[in-house]
């Protein structure tokens, strides 16, 4: 299990671990896993990576659906001292490429079902091993682990060793690896499983995906640092979601879960009678879902906020108020500003630049020290580029994003990378991407396209020229062609005016 003073995330959590016969998860067919299990399990994929001649510190992407053995996967990376970069599975090849030439991995675990066109992929940005997991727990993963040992002396790591690299798509259209460190992710499940009060007693119902931080990190790093369990689902189904809640105390989603939980007639106060909380993040929560599901339930969900690069950064109270349209206090050891545009601290009340210091931030940007720079104040905030205010009562509420981010579904979109593919569609002159208000997905990704003179190019034809290359969360849901985009004196295009004229 690694020895006490060792700071590898692995060894952190199994100090926390129950006995061995203790159930850790439940899948939605009803078979069972325990701690035992997953601590066999993630050894025999840690000997994997070990026997394919890896080494500490590589850089191990997956692109695989969410199944228990995706996580022995990432515990065994972990274990091994190497790197995990987890991968959206709905990402093209054209996506894919850019990651896999980035990160420089050693090993890339995908779906059987692609790994033949993934090959030339992995051959062309020189990534030396290629291994498949599939969505029912077969691959070439998982029959090499079989035949390894079930023991593994977990890795030492030192606190700032890296665990993570996740990307974060920039504004300008490059996407950005971010760079946790095992201390980084420690630090954050450590002050959350206090905060939210995790204890071994927890069921959480775990229906997010895992490749980004909200399933991965916050969800997986709250049970196994209190020694709890999950109900374990591939996705968010509305049916199994209510065949699960009376048998769970804890569900954390997206805005978008508890719209779709609402929409159900047969979800009530009956459903959460097992729950003691109920937690929203990714994206923010309408002031009418948090007040209709108080109605319907009887229950208050507690909104929190964070990110890639930060894990959580607040989060309402556990025992207090919590205030819909808020996303509550700063966690212990994280400090928060709002600032100004001179960098001057603003008093309560005024809006400004959310800024965020404490262990849970990351240490930079892979390979890009100069945007790292520029991320970070001279006296170590990080800049998130989100705005933000104070209230009277120490509530912070986020107001907007500087960085015209549009989260549909809890998933981030970055306008700038739809707007570089539709500009190079033959025929048009410009485009501006923005977020529209959908009652489902919080929002959804919508272009405003100039037309050059003369061209006669349709808003479906952007739309299936852009499902070509970009995920399709990213793709365009409306197209609206226009003569010309509105401009500032400075000539920068007004969103704020398109995102009113088209809500």
């Amino acid at each position: 299990m690694g020895n006490v003073g060792n700071s590898n995330l692995y060894s952190c959590f199994s100090r926390h671990f129950p006995a061995p016969s203790a159930v850790l998860l439940t899948t939605e067919s009803g078979e069972s896993f325990t701690y035992g299990d997953a601590e066999q399990r993630s050894a025999q994929v840690a000997n994997v990576l070990v026997e394919l001649g890896l080494q500490e510190g590589d850089r191990i992407s997956v692109q695989v659906e969410k199944s228990p053995e995706s996580l022995w996967l990432y515990l065994g990376v972990i274990r091994a001292g190497m790197v995990y970069h987890p991968l959206n599975p709905a990402y093209t090849d054209e996506e894919l490429g850019y990651f896999l030439g980035d990160a420089g991995p050693s090993l890339f675990v995908c779906d059987k079902s692609r790994a033949q066109q993934l090959q030339s992929l992995c051959d062309k940005a020189g990534v030396a091993n290629l291994l498949t997991l599939n969505r029912d727990g077969s691959g070439s993963m998982v029959e090499m682990a079989q035949r390894c040992s079930g023991q593994f002396d977990t890795v030492d790591a030192a606190v700032g060793d890296l665990a993570a690299l996740l990307y974060s798509s920039g504004t300008t259209g490059r996407p950005k690896g971010i760079m946790l460190s095992h201390g980084n992710l420690l630090q954050n499940a450590a002050v959350l499983v206090d905060y939210w009060g995790f204890s071994g007693e927890d069921c959480l119902l775990h229906v997010l995906p895992v490749f980004h931080v909200h399933g991965l990190f916050v969800a997986i790093g709250c049970v196994l640092m209190s020694g709890a369990s999950m109900r374990w689902l591939p996705k968010f189904d509305v049916p199994a979601v209510l065949e699960n809640l009376p048998h769970s105390t804890v569900m954390m989603g997206v805005p978008t879960y508890y719209t779709r939980l609402l929409a159900e007639p047969a979800f009530g106060a009956h459903s959460c009678k097992s729950i003691r909380l109920f937690i929203s993040g990714s994206a923010p929560l309408l002031t009418d879902t948090f007040v209709e599901f108080e109605q319907r339930t009887g229950q208050v969900i507690l909104e929190r906020y964070g990110m890639s690069e930060t894990g959580m950064i607040t989060s309402n109270p556990l025992d207090g108020p919590r205030r819909a349209g808020t996303v509550g206090f700063p966690l212990p050891g994280v400090t928060v500003r709002v600032c100004g545009a001179d960098n001057r601290v603003l008093d309560g009340g005024e809006a400004g630049d959310l800024q965020v210091k404490g262990g849970n931030v990351f240490a930079g940007y892979w390979n890009m020290p100069d945007k790292t720079a520029e991320d970070f104040t001279a006296d170590g905030f990080f800049i998130t580029g989100d705005k933000g205010l104070v209230d009277e009562g120490g509530y912070i509420s986020i107001v907007g994003r500087s960085k015209d981010m549009v989260i549909s579904g809890g998933l981030n979109v970055y306008p700038r990378e739809i707007e570089q593919l539709i500009d190079e569609l033959p025929g048009v002159l410009e485009s501006a991407v923005i977020g529209l208000p959908d009652p489902d997905f919080g929002e959804v990704v919508a272009a405003v396209v100039v037309l050059e003179e003369g061209v006669q190019l349709s808003g479906e034809g952007i739309r299936n020229a852009i499902k070509v290359q970009a995920a399709n969360f990213k793709v365009p849901k409306q197209v609206f062609l226009v003569a010309s985009l509105p401009r500032n004196t400075m000539g920068k295009v007004q969103k704020n005016v398109l995102r009113q004229n088209y809500s």
